[in-house]
C-alpha cells in the first residue's frame, strides 16, 4: 500500500466556524466549499480537514481529536495564546518526552498539537 494524501472527515453543526478557526490559528485555506462540506488544506503534507455539515438530527459525533505532529510546540503556544485561540489543555510535558496541548475549535472540535523530544538519557 503507497498513501500519497490523508484527509480527516469531521461532522460539524457549522463548518464555516471551524473554517475561521482552523484557517486563523493553523494556517489551514479553503480548498473547496460546498453547501455540505468546506475542504481544507496546507501546502507542508499536513491531512486535509473535511469539514462535513451535520444535519441537526444528526447531533455530531464528538469528542473527535485531529492530532497534529509540530516543532516548536512551545513558540506555538505562545503564538496562540498571543492569538485567544481556545485551549482545552495547557502545554504540558510528559514523562515518556512528548509536549502537547489542546485547543478546541467553536464546534467543540479538539485539536491536539504535540511535538516528541526525547526524555534525558535517551
Amino acid at each position: 500500500m503507497n498513501v500519497v494524501a490523508t484527509s480527516v472527515a469531521v461532522p460539524v453543526a457549522d463548518p464555516d466556524a471551524s473554517r475561521r478557526f482552523l484557517s486563523a490559528h493553523l494556517g489551514f485555506r479553503e480548498e473547496l466549499v460546498t453547501d455540505e462540506l468546506v475542504w481544507l488544506t496546507r501546502d507542508d503534507g499536513a491531512a486535509d480537514i473535511m469539514l462535513r455539515r451535520c444535519p441537526p438530527a444528526e447531533p455530531p459525533h464528538l469528542p473527535t481529536v485531529v492530532t497534529f505532529t509540530v516543532t516548536g510546540i512551545v513558540a506555538e503556544h505562545a503564538r496562540l495564546r498571543q492569538e485567544g485561540a481556545a485551549m482545552s489543555a495547557p502545554l504540558r510535558r510528559w514523562p515518556w518526552g512528548e509536549w502537547s496541548l489542546r485547543l478546541v475549535d467553536p464546534n467543540g472540535l479538539e485539536i491536539e498539537l504535540v511535538e516528541w523530544v526525547a526524555p534525558a538519557g535517551a
